[in-house]
């Protein structure tokens, strides 16, 4: 690991990814459609580095990856797995910063991504989960070949959250 894309290189991230890390988890667009992890400063930032990406690799050889442009070298979003206990499958995340929004990028990753999963991973199947207002998120989720199976109430959300699912990747 790392992978590519024809735009993207998706890689684990490392202790050097603190800022970027920090900048993505208090923009407004995570705030507002993933919530608020308590990051407030950069020593944050590197415990979320250790406990959320770092962790999940070591656990479940997967996690969430570094999206990183190659045309400028930056990390940009993230995306990649999570194995919640609430679900009965890993499901597939995302979130790019607002200045890469609406090129297409968050989907090359997330195909890139299933494709990983069903030849690397074995994974037959992959779940999501999204909020109903969120329709960015669901769009990619529709592109990638996801269906909406209905709705979760997760632990972590006032509200039902909308479920997906893909089969027999």
């Amino acid at each position: 690991m790392p992978f590519q894309t024809t735009r993207l290189i998706l890689r684990e991230a490392t202790f050097a990814d603190q800022q970027f890390i920090f900048d993505l988890l208090t923009s407004p667009t995570w705030l507002k459609y993933i919530g608020d992890r308590g990051i407030s400063n950069l020593e944050d930032a590197k415990d979320y580095i250790q406990k959320s990406l770092l962790d999940s690799y070591q656990k479940n050889a997967y996690g969430l990856w570094i999206m990183e442009h190659k045309a400028d070298q930056q990390p940009i979003g993230l995306c990649g797995f999570l194995k919640r206990y609430y679900l009965a499958h890993p499901d597939i995340g995302y979130s790019i910063l607002a200045s890469y929004e609406g090129r297409g990028l968050t989907t090359e990753a997330a195909t890139a991504c299933l494709q990983y999963a069903k030849k690397q991973l074995g994974f037959t199947t992959v779940l999501a989960i999204t909020s109903n207002n969120n329709l960015g998120s669901q769009k990619v989720l529709e592109k990638i070949g996801m269906k909406n199976v209905g709705t979760i109430q997760a632990p972590h959300s006032d509200e039902p959250l909308l479920k997906f699912k893909i089969d027999a990747l």
